[in-house]
């Protein structure tokens, strides 16, 4: 059990040098900084050290196994996860550094708002390819990683407090083209994940869950309120699990 009171502050990046200098000046309120580099062949560490951060540089496949190798080098009692698209905001460093001296809390939703290019998308989030709030602030040891390649499973221990707002400003995507690039890597790895673990699933069930996910992002969670973007969003989420399924089905193996 960590016994270091205070927050380290912990990114995990790939090739993210050209903006990995304005996140993690948003962490400089943290008692260190933590950044894992996987097979990264920029300039992301001379920034990260740049910030004094403690860089720890390898090869993992998994985003689960990089974010836990992450996890466990942090030398405090509560973390903070930031992705390299994102920004903590001045307000909510405040928040942390209270909570981090007094809670009977183990771990944090962290409200997102998420930015696509210089537009503000609050609605419609939802079904893997985005979310308005998760997870990220955290005791140490309240928190496990699953070995998913891509949104990986975890497991979180204690009890739960409430969404801590503002939340983190997510630099999602730039434009569209930037989304159509996240949404095929995201299913490359998701196909792969379906193969390695042999994951039993059906083209008639990803045929319906078209229907039942653009519903959920759409309707539910209100994308219609974001116009085009809303629709945008809604038919990324409903295409995901068939696209996937078809990758890990019909192309061979890359893994």
């Amino acid at each position: 059990m960590t016994s270091n009171r205070g927050i380290s502050a912990l990114v995990v990046a790939h090739n993210e040098g050209h903006r990995l200098a304005s996140c993690l000046a948003c962490l400089e309120f943290a008692d260190e900084i933590v950044v894992v580099l996987d097979r990264c062949t920029d300039n992301s560490a001379e920034v990260a050290i740049a910030f004094k951060a403690r860089v720890i540089e390898g090869t993992w496949p998994l985003e689960g196994e990089r974010r836990q190798v992450g996890l466990e080098n942090c030398r405090y009692e509560w973390v903070i996860e930031v992705d390299a698209d994102e920004h903590v905001p001045q307000a909510l460093a405040a928040q942390l550094f209270e909570l981090s001296n007094e809670t009977p809390y183990s771990y944090f939703p962290v409200g997102i708002n998420n930015y696509v290019g210089t537009h503000l998308v609050k609605h419609g989030w939802g079904a893997h390819f985005g979310t308005n709030q998760t997870v990220r602030f955290y005791r140490k040891e309240a928190k496990t990683w699953g070995n998913e390649r891509v949104h990986p499973s975890v497991t979180f221990h204690g009890l739960q407090g409430p969404c801590l707002q503002p939340g983190f400003d997510h630099y999602v995507d730039d434009n569209i083209s930037d989304m159509i690039q996240r949404f095929d890597r995201y299913t490359q790895s998701r196909a792969a994940d379906l193969r390695a673990k042999q994951i039993p699933e059906t083209l008639g069930h990803n045929l319906r869950r078209i229907f039942s996910r653009f519903f959920k992002c759409y309707v539910m969670r209100k994308g219609y309120k974001e116009g085009k973007y809303g629709l945008l969003i809604a038919t990324f989420a409903a295409l995901y699990p068939l696209i996937s399924y078809l990758k890990a089905t019909l192309e061979p193996s890359k893994d």
